[in-house]
């Protein structure tokens, strides 16, 4: 049997980034372009997150902010890598016309924040729920991913 989820409580936003590198790496070694679905309520730290996973592709944290305004936002890597905020998208209609879709399957990894807005579900993605603990303490649950290999690449 294969656990497809691994739980990890981070104590800081350096914690939180260290776990998206970790994960940035696991697609990267995975040789399958994937799709991270992000959810958290705001400030849990679905940024932060985003900042660990680029850095895994060579993305500087400074070139990675809130994609807010600018919905996607594209990075020539190889894989290619995509970032996109929905959170200024709330009607299904403005997902579509916003071109999220376009990016899917397309041999790149693109990680969604505020994946709640999508009104489809992608299959095959990796699902990352963050939750607000206290102070700087977040829980995330990483479905889709087989622990144990997840948790081997966390420790290479």
């Amino acid at each position: 049997m294969r656990c497809l989820s691994a739980k990890i409580i981070s104590r800081s936003p350096g914690e939180t980034e260290r776990i998206g590198f970790n994960l940035g790496t696991f697609l990267k070694s995975s040789g399958s372009a994937k799709t991270v679905m992000l959810y958290g309520d705001l400030g849990t730290g679905k940024t932060t997150l985003v900042k660990g996973i680029a850095s895994a592709f060579g993305i500087a944290k400074r070139d990675i902010c809130s994609a807010s305004f600018v919905i996607v936002a594209e990075y020539e890597t190889s894989p290619p890598f995509y970032h996109m905020d929905l959170y200024r998208l709330e009607r299904p209609e403005a997902v579509d016309a916003a071109g999220v879709w376009e990016y899917i399957g397309t041999g790149g990894v693109v990680v969604i924040e505020w994946a709640e807005r999508l009104h489809g579900d992608i299959e095959d993605a990796v699902k990352v729920y963050i939750t607000h603990l206290k102070a700087e303490e977040r829980e995330i649950i990483i479905e889709g991913v087989n622990s144990a290999e997840f948790m081997a690449a966390c420790e290479e």
